[in-house]
Parts: structure tokens; C-alpha cells; sequence
């Protein structure tokens, strides 16, 4: 985050922009994103006024969403409303409209201009099957397969905490849509796109046939055991002398640094407590961990910890971290005046622009060529991307890049590999991998080599776009800072992402998602209501596929602003503050005395055992409407008449007894019955479905989501989805195969600076150029490390 300062003086990247929000309180947050970028959204209200908020959490969620957006109300006078209407629409370049469509802000859709994006945002897409479902943030966690690896081992599946569902699904679509502008700015046409929430949720919350974290050695997550996982199955938590600890030792040398402050114990000191595998399974090593970590305090073990080099987080409450140093000198929390004219404290946004940039050295402003061969189905063709980014989000951000056809180029070297590299097969791939980086070319370059530091100053200068999540001070220390980038290229675009943002007292320390999550307040809150330290969280991967968007969003709205003053620019991505502004209406509501946020808002609401081996049915009521119809599937005349349960807080106290009989009720069929039958009524339900299920599931089928791709060097199929959103414009996304590490090099040196062969030999010889290591191009030819991975992840 900037200094309020300095973002003022900033200019920001959407100013002009003008985006029509006709969304309702489920999803309008999705367009906030533009307002803090500098977009003029202006959000449309039916004729009647918003429906009223159901409690006090409603509608802080509902005004936590408007912040930063111009309200209108339509006139009542048809032929005013018509007038306005055309007006409106003249000046958007995004209109964001439901469906269903509410009569009272409905136009025709010939209305909108071709040079304008019209974007349709529903829970199931529109024109199939599922269209007329019904969802909730529990619903969709369900048929994401979230659900079905969130709680612990022998316990029933756990929903997790806040809106994660939709705040990710959100973020896709916020990403969806400027991608739309910029491509619309670029070329001249807009495009109409057909949003589903279940998609964005698939893509953006922690999606199965994706990248995943290091600890699973790039197996796809499908592979993982029936059942919850074992608590700390891969990012162990310990208790210490005032709370818990986590740590993630994924890497050789973090265990080294870990074995060293143990004191180098003779137990663990065989080279075979370098494989992560052996570690996780080693009772012994975790017992020893425990008793190391029980006597000290937290904030004593974060200090020895990264003195050691050893990644390591305090667990704390979401309170602990809004009151550390560090938020407070990030400058997390600022006071946002809603529309209404109140003023709250809340998170101030993800994307922090310029931050680089100091006022006394501006940005110097050039002619600006546009990219040469966009067009509406490939916007970004033309552009070059400079890929410093590693694990997750690195990775992620770059390839949403690419798949818009960005010439992407992953910078890596033997020495430093991408996390993601470490896989069950000796090349470097998997199908996490493949999937995570396809449409990518892989150039090999030391860059700690003076040679090789000045061929990337070479390749910075032809660049519109660099990326890069290391640690902050890391890009400063090889001399590839923003200054020193600019003053080659001015209309450079970098952008940084980091875990606790590139300034404040925990910029220095190590970062994964896991901590993030844990120093975040999401750890604690990832529990079953009877246990407080069953933490639920360990094998999801969050906020690293939002976090990524953020960042396409971000270097999207700067290429937009390049296109209009061709001035460049930076922004900034904190994964904690990605966290911290999905709990936005939690930190409002604890300013103003609403602390209930975990509790249901009506009943029934929650996870049900089905007939059958570990099947679950999710099924919520959202309020009277709901709960008629629930009546009215399970024959209850009697639930539809009883006054105690004529409103939501007669359900809620009398939740137990609702609860029992439904549980009854879905206990006698399987839960794809449960689910169907339910919908059928219109009440909010859904099976809990595993990774392994997503293909084969109807409405995935229909959307044509998943497609089984064939890497050259892998015998399993990777499966990745066709389309980022059904666009008119953009059909399926392109499937080049992720690359080798360097083996793009010699022809990136060809394609970007024109060097020699016999240059490009030198550079090879000297080790400066780094292709194909011999052993895995050995390995290939001979039809070796392609294998199968038949291992179930441990537990």
C-alpha cells in the first residue's frame, strides 16, 4: 500500500474509464476493484430501492462493496428512465448486468455499444442446464471440490470461514473484465461475456488441475486421499508458550537452517531428511519440532526464525494482526467514505500503483507505439513480458498473460529454480506444472553473472511488461530496481507481489500463503466450532491464485494508462492484504460491535451426511423465500405454518431440531439426489464434489470448462480450463506446452536481441545462457521420466 500521500499525487491507471454496475449485493463488490484503480463505476438501483439487508452483516457487505462507486436511482418516468439509460451507456466502456435481469433495470442489450464490454455475471452461466440454480458461498465451495479438502481427517468436511467462494470468483471476474477494457481500448470492438461465479470460483479460489504449492511436489491435487487431511499434513502448526507456531520447510536449505537451529541433533542429520516426503513422515522429527517450539513465544520464534532462515509464522486472530506494526505501518486500515456519506475504517485496496515512483524523479512520459497484431480474440499479442515471478502466484499471474497471447518469457536458471520445478519426476515437470505455465518460453540466464545481468538490462529495454514476486530488496540487489529500469525504458510496466508487501517490519521475511494465512487472522478462524485448534486450512492454496490476479489486473490498468499517456508504471501486490480486504465487512463490523461473523444468518445452513462412503450434501437458506421452498421439497406443511419458525431468528433458534430432521431427510438418498431435488425447489444445495469429479460433472460438461491436454514430455493428460469466461470474442485459449527449464534460450536471444549463433555459443559455453540440462535431455530421448504418478499425496 502507498502512504495516503503519495497515492494522491499518484495518477491513477482507470481515471476516465467508466464502468456501469448493475449488480446485486451477492456480487457487486466484483467491480470495487475499478473504483480503486480510478474508474467512475457507477452503480444502478431498481426503481424500489435495495432490497433491505437481512441483518446488521448483510448490509455492512452491502456497503462495503459500494465504497468508492457513484449510486444512481433509476427516474420513475419511463420515458426519463430511457433517456438516462442511453446516456449511461454511451459513456461505459463495461456494463456489468445479473441474470436473471430484474425487470426494472432492464434495456436492450443492442442498446449497449459495440465498443463497449457487456459482461452477464450469474452463479451458473446462462443458457444451460444449471442456469436457474441457486448459490451460496457454501454451494459453490461444494462444487469446486474446495469443500471436500477443507476439515480434518475423520471429521465431516469443515466450510471455510467468511465469503472465500465469492471473494475469489470476484477477483476472476474483476480480472475478466479489464481484460475486456484494455482489449476493447486496444482494438477498437468490445465483447459479450457470459460470467459464472462456479467458473471463477473453479479458477481463482484453489482450483484442483492447477499450480499448487511446492510441498506437493506438482502431483495433481485429484490425487489426494478420500477423506480430510491429517492436521499439519504439509504446514505443521505448534503449539508454543503464548499460542501456535507454523512452518513451512519446503526447500533443502530451509530444512538445513531448521536442522542448524535444532542444534544439528544426530537423529536428523541424514541427507534423507532433505526430501520433504521423508520429513512428513518422520514422527520422531515433528515430536522433536514440538518440544523445540513449546517454551518459547511466538514473537521470539518469528525473530530466530529468520535470523535462521527459517519460514515461520505466529498464528494469530484477526484482531492480533490488525493491531501489529506492521499494518499499521502499511497503512492497511484507512478511513473510506461509503456512499451514503459514513465513513469507515476499512482495508483501502490490494493494488498499491506507483508506490516506486518518487515525486522527484517522475515517470518520463514517450510516444507510445501500440503493440503491433492484437486483435479481439488475442488482445495481448505483441506484448512482451519479462516472467520473474515463482511458486504460485508468479506463476499464475504471467500465464493469464500469455493466454491472451503475451509473448511470455520465464526467466530461471539451474541455480535458483521455480519452486514448482520440484516435482515427483527428475525433469522438472508435472502436470501442476504444465498446466500452471503453458503458453510460456523458458529462458535459462544466471543473472547473479555480470554477463548475464547486462542481457537482461537488454531484454528490460525491450520489455513492456516485467513481473516478479521474490522477496522485497531482492530485484534492488541484482540492480533491476524500477529506477534503474525506467531510465532505460520509460514506458516499462513492473510489477511486484510479495507476502506482506515490499515495505514495513515483516516486508524481510520469508513468505507462503501458509503463513500469510496464518499471520493473517484465516488459520484461527479455519476451525470447527467444538475444536479451536483443529486448523482446516492445510492443503488449500490461497490467496495465491487472487493474488495473481490482482497482479494481471494491475498490469492490465497500467498498459491501459500506457495506451493513453504512454507513461509507465508500477503497482504492488501484498497477499496478506488480498486476505485482509476479503475480511473487509469483518473489519467493519469489529469497529462497529458485529463479532458474530462466523455464526449462520439463518437455518438450515451447513454441511449433511448423505447415504453412502463420506457423501455430503451442503444446503442453506437465505431467508423466507428459502425456506418455503425447502418446506415445500420435504413435505413439511407443518415447518411452512409453526410461527417459531416464521422467520429467521425462530429458525436459528430452533436450528438443532430444523437440522435434525433435514439430516434425516438426505440421509435416505444420495446426496446428487439430495442436491437435484433441492434445486429443483429452489433452495441453495450442492453434493460435495472431489477434484477427481469436476470433469465428469454435468454442468462442467455443458460449459465445457476442463480440456485433457498431451505435453510431449508427460504420460499423464493435463487437464486445464479451455476459456478464462465464454466470450464472444475469444474462443478457446491457445495450448502451447509449458517449457523445459532454458529451453527457449537460444531462441528468446534470437527473437528479442537478435544475437548471433556463434554469440549465443559463447553465452552457452560460459554458462551465462543455460539450456536443457544434458541428463533430462538424455532422460527424454530416451522415453525415461515421463512416469506416471501413481502415489497418492501422504497423509
Amino acid at each position: 500500500m502507498m502512504a495516503p500521500a503519495a497515492e494522491a499525487s499518484a495518477s491513477r491507471p482507470l481515471e476516465g474509464v467508466v464502468v456501469l454496475d448493475l449488480l446485486d449485493g451477492t456480487v457487486k463488490a466484483l467491480s470495487r476493484p475499478y473504483a480503486d484503480l480510478g474508474a467512475r463505476v457507477i452503480r444502478v438501483r431498481p426503481l424500489g430501492g435495495e432490497r433491505a439487508a437481512g441483518d446488521r452483516r448483510e448490509a455492512i457487505i452491502h456497503a462495503v462493496a459500494d465504497a468508492g462507486k457513484e449510486l444512481v436511482t433509476l427516474p420513475h418516468e419511463p420515458g426519463e428512465r430511457s433517456a438516462q439509460w442511453r446516456e449511461m451507456l454511451e459513456q461505459a466502456e463495461l456494463v456489468l448486468v445479473p441474470y436473471p435481469r430484474p425487470t426494472e433495470l432492464d434495456f436492450p442489450n443492442e442498446a449497449v455499444p459495440e465498443r463497449c464490454v457487456l459482461m452477464t455475471v450469474s452463479m451458473f452461466g446462462t443458457g444451460n442446464a444449471y442456469a436457474d440454480w441457486q448459490a451460496t458461498d457454501p454451494v459453490l465451495h461444494a462444487l469446486s471440490s474446495e469443500l471436500s479438502r477443507s476439515g480434518v481427517a475423520g471429521r465431516e468436511p469443515l466450510l471455510p470461514p467468511g465469503r472465500l467462494a465469492f471473494d475469489c470468483a470476484m477477483t476472476q471476474a474483476a480480472y475478466v473484465g479489464m481484460a475486456a477494457i484494455y482489449a476493447a481500448q486496444l482494438t477498437g470492438r468490445g465483447d459479450r461475456i457470459d460470467f459464472s461465479m462456479l467458473d471463477g470460483a473453479v479458477q481463482a479460489l484453489d482450483p484442483g488441475f492447477g499450480l499448487a504449492g511446492s510441498a506437493t511436489l506438482g502431483r495433481s491435487a485429484k490425487l489426494l486421499p478420500p477423506g480430510r487431511p491429517v492436521p499439519g499434513m504439509l504446514y505443521p502448526i505448534f503449539p508454543c508458550a503464548d499460542g501456535q507456531v507454523r512452518v513451512c520447510l519446503l526447500a533443502p536449505r530451509q530444512w538445513q537452517n531448521m536442522f542448524r537451529w535444532l542444534g544439528s541433533p544426530a537423529q536428523f542429520a541424514s541427507a534423507d531428511f532433505n526430501s520433504l516426503e521423508v520429513r512428513q513422515q518422520s514422527g520422531a522429527l515433528t515430536q522433536a519440532m514440538a518440544e523445540f517450539f513449546r517454551d518459547r513465544r511466538k514473537a521470539d520464534l518469528e525473530q530466530e526464525g529468520a535470523e535462521h532462515g527459517v519460514p515461520i509464522a505466529g498464528v494469530l486472530s484477526l484482531a492480533e494482526c490488525l493491531a501489529t506494526d506492521h499494518v499499521t505501518a502499511r497503512g492497511v486500515i484507512g478511513e473510506v467514505e461509503l456512499p451514503d456519506g459514513h465513513k469507515v475504517r476499512m482495508p483501502r485496496g490490494v493494488i498499491g500503483i506507483d508506490r516506486h515512483v518518487h515525486s522527484a524523479a517522475p515517470t518520463r512520459h514517450v510516444p507510445f507505439s501500440r503493440p503491433d497484431g492484437a486483435t479481439p480474440a488475442q488482445p495481448l499479442v505483441g506484448l512482451k513480458v519479462i516472467d520473474l515471478g515463482v511458486i504460485v502466484v508468479g506463476g499464475e499471474q504471467s500465464r493469464l498473460l500469455a493466454d491472451l497471447g503475451a509473448d511470455v518469457i520465464k526467466v530461471e536458471s539451474a541455480s535458483f529454480p521455480d519452486g514448482t520445478r520440484h516435482s515427483y519426476l527428475p525433469t522438472g515437470l508435472s502436470v501442476g506444472f504444465a498446466a500452471g505455465h503453458r503458453n510460456k518460453r523458458s529462458l535459462g540466464l544466471d543473472l547473479r553473472h555480470p554477463e548475464g545481468k547486462a542481457l537482461f538490462l537488454r531484454l528490460a529495454d525491450e520489455a513492456d511488461v516485467i513481473l516478479s514476486n521474490f522477496k522485497p530488496g531482492t530485484m534492488e540487489s541484482l540492480g533491476f530496481d524500477y529506477a534503474a529500469i525506467n531510465a532505460l525504458n520509460p514506458g516499462v510496466v513492473m510489477v511486484d507481489s510479495s507476502a506482506f508487501g515490499a515495505d514495513g517490519p515483516w516486508a524481510g521475511r520469508m513468505g507462503y500463503g501458509p503463513l500469510v494465512r496464518a499471520a493473517s487472522g484465516l488459520t484461527r478462524k479455519w476451525c470447527y466450532p467444538d475444536d479451536a485448534e483443529a486448523f482446516s486450512d492445510s492443503v488449500t492454496i490461497y490467496p495465491d491464485h487472487a493474488a495473481a490476479r490482482y497482479g494481471a489486473i494491475a498490469t492490465l490498468a497500467l498498459l491501459a494508462r500506457r495506451l493513453r499517456t504512454g507513461r509507465g508504471g508500477t503497482a504492488s501486490i501484498s497477499q496478506m492484504e488480498v486476505m485482509l480486504d476479503h475480511f473487509a465487512p469483518e473489519i467493519v463490523g469489529l469497529a462497529n460491535g458485529v463479532d458474530d461473523w462466523d455464526a449462520p444468518s439463518d437455518a438450515p445452513w451447513g454441511v449433511f451426511p448423505a447415504s453412502g462412503d463420506d457423501e455430503w450434501c451442503v444446503v442453506t437458506v437465505r431467508g423466507n423465500r428459502d425456506w418455503q421452498a425447502l418446506s415445500r421439497v420435504l413435505c413439511r406443511d407443518d415447518w411452512a405454518t409453526l410461527p417459531q419458525y416464521a422467520d429467521r431468528y425462530g429458525r436459528l433458534l430452533n436450528r438443532a431440531a430444523i437440522e435434525c430432521d433435514l439430516t434425516e431427510w438426505i440421509g435416505r438418498q444420495g446426496s446428487d439426489a439430495a442436491m437435484r431435488r433441492l434445486q429443483a425447489g429452489g433452495v441453495p444445495a450442492a453434493r460435495m464434489l472431489r477434484i477427481a469429479d469436476l470433469p465428469e460433472f454435468g454442468y462442467f460438461r455443458e460449459r465445457g470448462l476442463f480440456r485433457a491436454e498431451q505435453h510431449p514430455h508427460l504420460a499423464e493428460e493435463v487437464l486445464a480450463e479451455r476459456f478464462h469466461a465464454p466470450s464472444s470474442n475469444i474462443a478457446d485459449l491457445p495450448a502451447t506446452p509449458a517449457p523445459l527449464m532454458g529451453e527457449n534460450s537460444a531462441e528468446v536471444m534470437r527473437d528479442w536481441l537478435a544475437l548471433p549463433p556463434d554469440e549465443i555459443e559463447r553465452l552457452f559455453a560460459s554458462n551465462v545462457l543455460q539450456g536443457v540440462a544434458p541428463e533430462i535431455a538424455r532422460m527424454l530421448a530416451e522415453g525415461e521420466g515421463r512416469g506416471e504418478a501413481m502415489v497418492s499425496l501422504k497423509t
